[in-house]
């Protein structure tokens, strides 16, 4: 029975009347829920309520934030806080992602005693730093992270250099475990004493960290700068010439053992970093076609062995780190006119920090590889160090 005109008129003005609802369905600005205060005073008095010096109930922040990591750090300032501290003391309450638990307590403990008004030295700052450095610890130059404030204040004690000091507080001795302090200390005094480039103290601190390891007795006392780079040197030419002879060696037992399984067994394979590989083409028209710049990670013995061999540095002896987890290892490469070029090697952490990037004969990046390892970190989000 055909519908009157009065019904299809109903009918089209239901079905606008739907489509305009489901329109504003789609575009209605979801409600957003207000900050959960309760969770961050529950999350920052955990552990530490003997500490409280103000009633939790009593915080009525005029917050706008709805991250919980910032009003997790609000709510430690009013629970904990008389006076303001670094924002290195403060940054436990934003974010703990890599420590274990007793370094999470140990680093809250300390900002409380800091915010309090209490004496860090004698809340047990005193087995790691003198008084004198613990003034430093709490009062650093710039915008430094928990651990390169420890050996910025360590470094203050020994040169009033504040270049040298920075230089010293980002290098690798500032990575170094904790329980090994004490040595690394005398490894900061030899550099206040001889001073030299970042580059080259980061580079000597690798020979230093693989000396140590077998010989726990190794000592800088009396040594020169000049003695120790020598030292350095010959450890690298060590390197290649077991690189070598390691090769030869897989490759004779590649020809003995020609299955897959026994192939993939021998080329120490690691899974590496989740992060996915990169690569640039230029869009310039002086470059060739299919012209590209690529990064790469090095998953295996043999990678790391050739990239050592070829750049002539030592990344082959960070296979130990790599299979462990601690570290990948990335190539810079050019591809174009039938050949590929290397160009620089990075090192990340775990944290996907790039904590050493060398080109050949470890010489620094130039300026127009800086600019391409920023188009990376930006694309996978990398933090890469200062210039």
């Amino acid at each position: 029975m055909a519908k009157s005109l009065i019904e299809r008129r109903q009918e089209a003005a239901r079905a606008r009347v739907e489509a305009y609802e489901l329109t504003l369905r789609r575009v209605a600005r979801q409600t957003r829920p207000p900050p959960d205060l309760h969770n961050a005073i529950r999350e920052a008095r955990r552990g530490f309520e003997a500490a409280i010096i103000r009633d939790p109930e009593s915080w009525k922040p005029q917050l706008k934030t709805r991250d919980a990591a910032r009003l997790r750090l609000a709510a430690a300032r009013h629970l904990f806080a008389r006076y303001p501290v670094a924002p290195h003391l403060e940054q436990i309450w934003i974010d703990g992602a890599g420590l274990g638990g007793d370094e999470i307590g140990l680093r809250k403990c300390w900002y409380i005693v800091a915010a309090g008004g209490g004496s860090l030295y004698k809340a047990g700052a005193s087995a790691l730093l003198s008084r004198k450095e613990v003034h430093g610890f709490l009062n650093p130059l710039g915008t430094v992270g928990f651990d390169e404030a420890i050996w910025q204040a360590i470094a203050r004690s020994y040169t009033d250099d504040p270049a040298l000091v920075t230089r010293i507080a980002r290098s690798r001795i500032a990575r170094t475990p904790r329980e090994e302090l004490t040595f690394w200390r005398e490894a900061v005094q030899f550099f206040c004493a001889q001073p030299t480039t970042a580059e080259e103290i980061d580079d000597l601190c690798d020979y230093i960290a693989q000396r140590r390891r077998r010989e726990r007795e190794f000592s800088l006392k009396g040594r020169s700068l000049a003695a120790l780079r020598r030292l350095m040197q010959a450890w690298h030419r060590d390197l290649s010439v077991i690189a070598r002879i390691e090769a030869a060696r897989r490759r004779a037992e590649m020809v003995r053992h020609r299955t897959a399984a026994r192939a993939e067994e021998l080329s120490a394979h690691w899974p590496g970093s989740p992060l996915t590989e990169w690569s640039w083409s230029p869009s310039s028209k002086a470059f060739a076609k299919r012209d590209e710049y690529v990064i790469t990670q090095l998953r295996t013995a043999e990678d790391l062995v050739a990239e050592s061999r070829a750049m002539r540095h030592c990344v082959a002896s960070y296979a130990a780190k790599c299979i462990a987890g601690h570290a990948s290892i990335w190539s810079l490469r050019h591809r174009g006119a039938g050949k590929t070029d290397r160009l620089l090697t990075i090192e990340l952490d775990r944290g996907h920090r790039a904590v050493q990037v060398r080109g050949f004969a470890n010489r620094v990046a130039f300026v127009d590889e800086r600019k391409i390892l920023e188009r990376w970190a930006k694309a996978r989000g990398i933090n890469l160090p200062e210039t």
